[in-house]
């Protein structure tokens, strides 16, 4: 639709500049070998101009299009890779150069014959020393660029709230869906485009196990985006030079002041070594378990061996383990226990008991 409405203006404007060409050549007599004839003249003739000129211009604008649209992509590719801090020290450097290039174009621009050319050669060339200056120094000027990066992310955090960047691991865990329907998260929820097209490379394979969990995380973000409240994104920007998936995650959430979901243990740490804000679903996981205290009650089913002689391994619904002492000999019996002890763990935590059946015989003895 867009090179449609683009094609027919352009189309208009070419008409129109065939039309005002041939009217003043139609005004003007072509003097050839000594002799002068004069054009066709009349309303016709112009208007021949504009639908040869329209014509040519209708032609040749979807190619024009398509250059300026790559040519576009290419400058903003290139740009992405450079950092908004040197960005606007370039920029700064290249101000203030400027400033000092209008000022010496009023004494240069009096020298006789070459004042114009000097001075505009003079503004370029300070125009190049102020932006490698600033660059060079550029750890020299971060007072400056932490101040103005600060009050971006401010200004951006206010505007949309803190933005949750989703890593590949959390998404096919598939909590994210459950915890975001509650309602905890704020902000938008973001999936970089690097991190979906990790999910499509899983999906297609030839491993079996690898392929459905692909798919399983292809299928979470499709139901976020049609049952969630809160706005699911998918933010297309890239750093082609980082090869590594956590890398670039971790890169986009320092640029953009955004805070990073996951339940990658390696990646917590290495956002925590980069300051990076990061949220890690088993922490929170652990976080909601019930409390068990010591002396406490509960009923336990008891489904396996433990790892010591005696042991009985049951779990609650929730998949925190519980060792009971002597459980073994009540293997698929559900059994009433006393809590003696509970140990937090980097894994989740586990509780150990005692059968309260054995604790009454005992203090009965």
């Amino acid at each position: 639709m867009l090179k449609a409405v683009v094609r027919f203006f352009l189309t208009i404007i070419g008409f129109v500049c065939g039309f005002e060409l041939f009217k003043i050549a139609v005004s003007s007599p072509i003097i050839a070998t000594g002799l002068s004839f004069s054009l066709p003249t009349g309303l016709w003739f112009s208007a021949l101009g504009g639908a040869i000129f329209g014509l040519i211009f209708y032609f040749i604008t979807p190619s024009v299009v398509d250059n300026i649209g790559k040519i576009a992509s290419w400058s903003d590719s290139k740009l992405k890779m450079i950092p908004t801090r040197d960005i606007i020290l370039g920029v700064c450097g290249l101000i203030i150069a400027l400033l000092i290039g209008v000022l010496l174009n009023f004494p240069l621009g009096r020298i006789p014959w070459v004042g114009p050319y000097l001075s505009l050669l003079v503004t370029l060339l300070l125009a190049y020393l102020g932006v490698t200056f600033t660059l060079n120094r550029k750890d020299e000027f971060s007072f400056l660029t932490s101040q103005l990066l600060k009050r971006s992310v401010s200004a951006s955090e206010k505007k949309k709230g803190s933005g949750k960047l989703l890593d590949t691991s959390v998404i096919i865990d598939g909590r994210i869906l459950d915890i975001s329907k509650t309602g905890f998260l704020e902000g938008e929820i973001l999936v970089p485009g690097f991190v979906l097209e990790e999910l499509r490379h899983i999906a297609d394979s030839p491993d079996l196990l690898k392929r459905n969990r692909g798919r399983r995380g292809l299928d979470i973000l499709n139901k976020m985006q049609k049952e969630l409240d809160i706005e699911v994104s998918i933010i297309n920007k890239d750093f082609e030079e980082i090869s590594d998936v956590d890398s670039k995650l971790v890169k986009l959430a320092q640029e953009d002041g955004l805070v990073i979901i996951t339940n990658d243990f390696n990646l917590n740490k290495v956002c925590e070594l980069q300051g990076v804000s990061v949220l890690n679903i088993n922490e929170l996981a652990n976080a909601v378990k019930p409390v068990v205290l010591p002396g406490e009650e509960m009923l336990a089913h008891i489904i396996k061996d433990g790892k010591e002689v005696g042991q009985g391994v049951a779990y609650l619904d929730d998949g925190t383990m519980i060792v009971v002492e002597g459980g073994r000999r009540f293997i698929g019996d559900t059994i009433e226990v006393l809590v003696t002890s509970v140990l937090q763990t980097a894994a989740g935590r586990m509780i150990f008991a005692k059968p309260k059946l054995a604790f009454s015989e005992k203090i009965s003895t």
